[in-house]
């Protein structure tokens, strides 16, 4: 994660063929990241966030893809929040 210029945060997906062969995983998956992104865009500072999916992702369910991803937006949070 990278500070932007912008007054919002904003976010960068790879997922490669190579890590999440099915383009329905793939697109789960991409589905699962915009969504969780969406819901704490108010609580995120203004950065440039790039999530790179990693092959084990097209098995994981649903619940861990975003109880992952909340764990990256709090810790994210918190870490503005010291800043």
């Amino acid at each position: 994660m990278a500070q932007n210029e912008q007054s919002h945060a904003r976010l960068g997906l790879a997922v490669a063929k190579k890590s999440v062969r099915a383009a329905h995983d793939r697109n789960r998956v991409k589905r699962l990241i915009r969504e969780s992104f969406r819901k704490s865009l108010a609580v995120l500072p203004a950065c440039d966030v790039i999530i790179l999916a990693q092959p084990a992702a097209r098995q994981a369910g649903n619940r861990l893809i975003n109880g992952e991803l909340e764990k990256i937006w709090q810790a994210r949070q918190a870490r503005s929040d010291g800043s």
